[in-house]
Order: C-alpha cells, then structure tokens, then sequence
C-alpha cells in the first residue's frame, strides 16, 4: 500500500519519503519539513494515533491524513482527537485522498494540540482527564464538558445561551438555572480546593474562565 501510494503522489508531482513504523515516522517527521504526512493507524508502533499524538505534543502542526481500516466512529474520534486534520477508511479511491491532501494542505497551519491548557490547568479530551498542576481532578461528563467549552474559549465571556446549545444541546428559555447550578459544582472541584477564582461570573451576561487569577482564602 506505501509503494502504490508513493506512485500515485509521485505521478500528481509530489516528494514523497516513506517510513516503515512509528518510530521512523517520528525521526522523519521531525527532520523533515513537510507540507504533509500520510499516516496508517495501524504502522508498527508506535501506532498512528500515538505518532500524531506526539507529534502535537512537540508543537508539530503539519497537516495529518490518517489511513485506516477500522471504520468505527470511536476510531475516527480517536484519530481527530490524536490532532489528526482528516480521516480516510480503507478501501479508498487515488483521487479521494489527492483531494483530501489538497484541501488539508490549502489550509494555514494552525495549531491543534491534544492537550487544552489555561494557567495551571490541563485536560485532555481523549483521555478524559483534567488536571490543576499535578493534581487530578475527577470530573462528571456534564463537568469535563463545560470546564473544556471553557477553555476553548479563555478569557471570552460565554452567556447562557451558547454554554447551553454547546454543553446540552438544548435552547436558553431564559428560566432554566442548570448553567448556574453546574458552573456551583465546577468552582467546587476546580477552583475552591486550591484558593483559586479563575471562573468568573460577568453579572448580567454569563461566564468567563481566566487564563490566571488571584488566590482566594481557602474556606473552613
């Protein structure tokens, strides 16, 4: 499948260099400035979601293709999660893949981490996991969602309206409190056990998480 792929991207006029596992891929990807990579899941491992994983993690934004047979949609979410920019099963057509490395690579760089980080906090929406420092904070799934529809979004000031239609899909009636009584519990394990006040209420408007704020007094 490499050979024919090199082929087919050579005959569109393209350089092509191919890596054999996970390993070379990463040696390759950072030696080499390209304006694109192919990656197979399923190369010897490393495999493909922890190449790209890893290749975001060092800041390498180089628009990803990700080829694989699986074709379940954890899969697909895994490999966008992992900062992939694009995804394509196996069987696929030549010209399919050309156009998706067309599009891919029209677009400007940007960066896309695996990890969202704001102050001291960290999570990682794969993994499922949020962090304050070096401490873990366990979060509900209606938690992780807002604290990570947050910081997507630092320093912005979020209403109602659109933590609604992003956290629970559902339209601002302008009586619901849900939004309140869930911003309650997230101070609660994100902020109020280490001092902090980085979620803010903006009277009249709605909410906004900053990037750094004052210690707070830890309450008895």
């Amino acid at each position: 499948m490499a050979t024919l792929l090199k082929r087919g991207l050579e005959r569109e006029g393209n350089a092509v260099d191919i890596a054999a596992d996970g390993d070379e891929a990463l040696w390759a990807a950072r030696e080499v400035a390209y304006d694109a990579i192919v990656l197979d899941a399923m190369i010897p491992g490393p495999d493909g979601f922890a190449v790209c994983r890893e290749l975001r993690t060092d800041r390498n934004w180089t628009p990803v293709l990700m080829l694989t047979a699986r074709d379940s949609v954890n899969d697909r979410v895994a490999g966008l999660d992992a900062g992939a920019d694009d995804y394509l099963t196996k069987p696929f057509a030549f010209g399919e893949l050309f156009a998706r490395l067309r599009a891919i690579t029209r677009r400007e760089p940007s960066p896309r981490p695996t990890t969202l980080e704001v102050g001291d906090l960290r999570l990682d929406p794969a993994r499922h996991e949020v962090f304050r420092g070096d401490v873990a904070i366990h979060l509900s799934p209606k938690e992780f969602a807002l604290l990570e529809y947050l910081m997507r979004h630092p320093g912005e000031v979020l209403n109602r309206s659109e933590i609604l239609d992003h956290v629970w899909d559902f339209a601002y009636d302008g009586t619901s409190n849900v939004v309140d009584v869930y911003m309650r519990y997230l101070r609660a394990k994100v902020d109020r056990p280490f001092g902090r006040s980085t979620i803010e209420t903006v009277r009249g408007v709605g909410y906004r998480l900053r990037a750094e704020a004052p210690a707070t007094a830890h309450s008895a």
